[in-house]
């Protein structure tokens, strides 16, 4: 289980959009040294979240996981996509207030990497992963990563455990 590196690492690589989005005002703003600083902070973080897949789906423990419950939980996305668009609603890029964005984005990963509310990564969603809150026969909640389309609870699944409360499908 990677717990804490995995919520931070699922939680960080879920803004690399929004970099490219600044990326692509800053450019047209003639910001271009900002502009490719945000590309490679993007490319960086699309690179180490595929490295935490195939981490977690070579060197995790894999188990039997049984499903009683399904439910889509990948619906939140509208507060992510309102946060990549944002800058493109702006009259300018330099009028942007960096004082206050930085901070709200490092205390919106912190909260989010340390509590159970993490249930979307837009960056996983383009990957074609799927999430889902699923329910086991013991009544805990866990929140699924696979690729597979759930459509009923009794499909048998495969999961290696990455945070006390998340699971990613190893042959998704």
């Amino acid at each position: 289980m990677l717990s804490t590196i995995a919520k931070i690492l699922l939680t960080s690589t879920a803004i690399a959009p929004v970099g490219f989005t600044y990326a692509w005002v800053a450019w047209f703003n003639g910001d271009e040294l900002f502009s490719a600083l945000a590309i490679s902070g993007s490319l960086f973080l699309v690179l180490v979240c595929i490295w935490m897949l195939r981490y977690a789906k070579n060197s995790l423990e894999e188990f039997p996981f049984t499903v009683a419950t399904v439910e889509a939980a990948d619906r939140e996305n509208m507060g992510f996509l309102l946060l990549y668009l944002l800058p493109l609603f702006t009259s300018s890029f330099s009028s942007l207030n960096w004082v206050v964005w930085v901070p709200t984005l490092i205390i919106f990963a912190i909260i989010t990497s340390t509590g159970y509310s993490y249930h979307f990564n837009p960056l996983l969603g383009v990957m074609r992963w799927h999430f889902y809150k699923v329910g086991t026969p013991e009544g805990v909640t866990y929140v699924l990563i696979t690729k597979k389309e759930l459509r009923h609870a009794s499909q048998p699944l495969s999961v290696a455990q990455l945070t006390e409360y998340i699971v990613i499908d190893i042959e998704g």
